[in-house]
């Protein structure tokens, strides 16, 4: 409420009871002789029915103490409506303590930065930010230089990228609300004019450059709302879009462009295992199928044309239990392995411009690593030595020789790096912020290994406390990952190192079943009607925690998002006496009603991992094993964060369980934002979440 003053409303208040009191308007029980009657409580007095007389009222209920409670109710509501933003929905979570608002306010005030793009004539970066409420695009001229922020919009920006051979103009994306409709637009440096080249009401995405930098091609799902179509469009003139392709479902995506620029390379998405390779003429639309279907499913990850147009560099598990670089021959189909020995996944690579130099990540045990290869030899060349973390956004520059990335570990947020092969240079282009905090005091994780009820092996991240100024046994927070492909990876913490620098709350992240990153088999090993098998290892889990002196087994709590907000729910019905508490983040709490609403293009996609409701059996397990199904089984306290826009997880999927949970008589905190999707981006909310978790936090897990 702008302008009011609480103290002063809530002083008004307690005179106008105080004037009724006195003019026999109201009248006050006194003690009797027997002793107190009344006992102070912080809900309503039994038999109160919001003012209307009840023969059922407390003998010390009367006008002046019903006074007194709408006095405290409206004191509370100015307070919690001041702390909250506008387009928040906060059900009962009490007030933010300025104690806590002081004490965490640091952790807050940090910023990442993400590589989006090379000047192609400059040695300059296109880069995300954020410098006020959510993240922006900026341009950095230099290493270490200041950032220069390019576009000022009240939605996040995301990605972006420079128009190759020119640099005169930037494509990015952008959505309304969390709601993943992406609409593509351009900027125009040198005037900062924005242009939508899209719709504005259907889902796109933004996908390659052509190699002489006129077309830009991307998916749409105008057509049906379901399926996404190809298309290109010179972005400088809008009236040239294009559908290049008419296709059916949602899994679809341009992956290159052929160096003649006559062809374009078309992936194929069913599953995490099993995708498929096409090859398409953009003037004609024919599309011929490179991979052949039937058999052993197999997972097509990446792929990107050699120099000469004859071959394919991919990432494929095909023969093997990892994803694998090798080299497809086009015209014999052949398929050359080009990592033989390394027994991880690689999970993303870059091709120079000329097609001499490959750049490419492993990930081993969740941590990434750097490779580089000459395409002539196929030779490994040398890497710089880095921070243990996670890299992301490779990308060369139109020069060959400078390589930019994205790097995040637990001592640092996200940042921009560039390595110059040539020079063996290796430069950081930002420092983001970190509150003032000194980032060498944030906890680095122990990776440890543990048995689940059946003997597959289950590892997980432990971020443990300062053992000095935190004596065990200490808390515990298990954080679930979503996915549920997901993985659990050494990234930085950001405003969780609070609970762990200040709390001493040990942080523990798993990779359950079904995670990425330790082979296809392991991956569907919570396919169907195996899914709650990922479930019984949180369980697992949480036997390895009472056997560990270091933690305190009577204070552990789950917390999760998307995916990992289902395992929540799932976890507080199976485990709910060994839990003190949950943290749902749009999680899922019925498969069938999840099934029912997710948005038209995803549904197929997810029927795959989770079973298709259309089959009777498979429609009774997932009604059997839902968290609505079972909730009455959740005595705990609750905390169900949501974002009314998500097309993933709707909103329905929070609504419908908050209700069963209340009915149930659980105590359960709802908080849920207008403005936003699949999670809290805008950095208002997301503050206002974080206090509101931590106060969660000190109540039912730290007590």
């Amino acid at each position: 409420m702008p302008g009011l003053n609480l103290n002063s409303a809530l002083i008004a208040t307690i005179n106008c009871s105080a004037t009724l009191r006195r003019s026999g308007q109201i009248s006050v029980n006194r003690e009797s002789t027997a002793g107190p009657r009344c006992h102070t409580r912080t809900d309503p007095p039994a038999g109160w029915d919001g003012g209307k007389e009840s023969s059922k009222q407390a003998p010390c209920i009367t006008a002046y103490s019903k006074t007194l409670w709408l006095v405290l109710i409206f004191a509370n509501a100015l307070w919690l409506t001041a702390q909250v933003p506008d387009n928040l929905v906060v059900e009962g979570v009490p007030p933010v303590t300025d104690a806590l608002r002081r004490d965490a306010g640091r952790y807050q005030e940090f910023r990442t930065a993400s590589f989006q793009s090379w000047h192609p004539l400059r040695r300059e970066m296109l880069i995300a930010t954020r410098f006020a409420d959510s993240m922006q695009l900026h341009q950095v001229r230099l290493p270490g230089g200041a950032r220069s922020q390019l576009t000022f919009l009240p939605e996040p920006v995301t990605g972006g990228s420079f128009r190759p051979q020119t640099g005169d103009c930037i494509v990015f994306a952008q959505d309304t609300g969390g709601g993943e409709f992406y609409q593509l637009y351009r900027l125009d440096p040198a005037d900062g004019r924005i242009t939508l080249l899209t719709d504005g009401k259907s889902r796109n995405l933004g996908g390659p450059w052509s190699n002489d930098g006129r077309w830009i091609s991307y998916t749409s799902t105008r057509r049906t709302g379901r399926d996404t179509d190809i298309y290109v469009m010179d972005p400088v003139d809008p009236k040239t879009d294009r559908r290049v392709l008419q296709l059916i479902g949602g899994g679809w995506r341009v992956m290159d462009w052929s160096p003649d620029d006559a062809k374009l390379l078309v992936g194929e998405y069913v599953s995490i295992n099993e995708s498929y390779l096409h090859l398409a003429d953009v003037k004609t639309g024919a599309m011929e199928l490179l991979t052949p279907k039937g058999g052993e499913k197999i997972s097509w990850s990446g792929a990107r044309f050699a120099k000469d147009g004859k071959s394919l560099f991919v990432t494929t598990d095909k023969d093997f239990e990892f994803q694998r670089l090798c080299r497809f021959e086009l015209a014999t189909k052949k398929l050359k392995p080009l990592t033989m020995d390394l027994k991880w996944d690689v999970e993303n690579f870059a091709l120079s411009d000329d097609g001499t130099r490959l750049a490419y990540v492993s990930n081993e045990a969740g941590v990434s690593v750097l490779h580089l290869m000459n395409t002539r030899t196929d030779r490994e060349l040398r890497t710089p030595k880095l921070p243990a973390g996670v890299i992301s956004g490779l990308k060369w520059h139109e020069n060959n020789r400078d390589l930019a990335f994205t790097l995040s570990s637990a001592r640092s947020p996200g940042d921009c790096w560039s390595f110059d092969v040539e020079s063996r240079k290796l430069e950081r282009w930002t420092a983001s912020e970190t509150g003032g905090l000194s980032t060498e005091t944030f906890v680095e994780p122990e990776l440890v290994r543990f048995r689940s009820f059946d003997g597959v092996e289950i590892s997980a991240f432990v971020y443990q406390t300062d053992a000095k100024k935190f004596p065990s046994p200490r808390p515990v927070l298990i954080s679930i990952h979503g996915g549920p492909e997901g993985q659990s990876r050494p990234i930085f913490q950001a405003r969780n190192n609070y609970l762990m620098t200040e709390l001493g709350v040990t942080l523990i992240y798993p990779n359950v079943r079904g995670s990425d990153g330790f082979g296809k088999t392991f991956l569907t090993l919570d396919n169907g009607f195996k899914r709650e098998d990922s479930v019984k290892d949180i369980g697992a889990l949480i036997d390895w925690v009472r056997q560990d002196a270091r933690f305190d087994a009577s204070r552990v709590g789950v917390i999760g998002g998307s995916y990992g907000g289902y395992m929540v729910l799932a976890s507080m019905t199976h485990f709910n006496d060994r839990l003190r508490c949950g943290i749902d983040i749009v999680g899922i709490s019925s498969f069938l009603t999840f099934l029912k609403n997710t948005q038209d293009y995803r549904r197929d996609l997810r029927r795959v991992e989770y079973g298709d409701e259309r089959d009777p059996t498979m429609a009774e397990f997932l009604g059997r094993i839902a968290p609505m199904a079972n909730v009455k089984k959740i005595t705990k306290p609750m905390f169900v964060v949501q974002g009314q826009n998500d097309p993933r997880v709707p909103v329905t999927e929070s609504e419908q369980m908050v209700k069963a949970l209340r009915e149930n008589g659980s105590r359960t905190w709802y908080l849920m934002a207008k403005d936003e999707g699949h999670g809290f981006q805008k950095k208002k909310n997301v503050d206002f979440q974080f206090m509101a978790t931590m106060q969660f936090l000190r109540e039912h897990l730290l007590k």
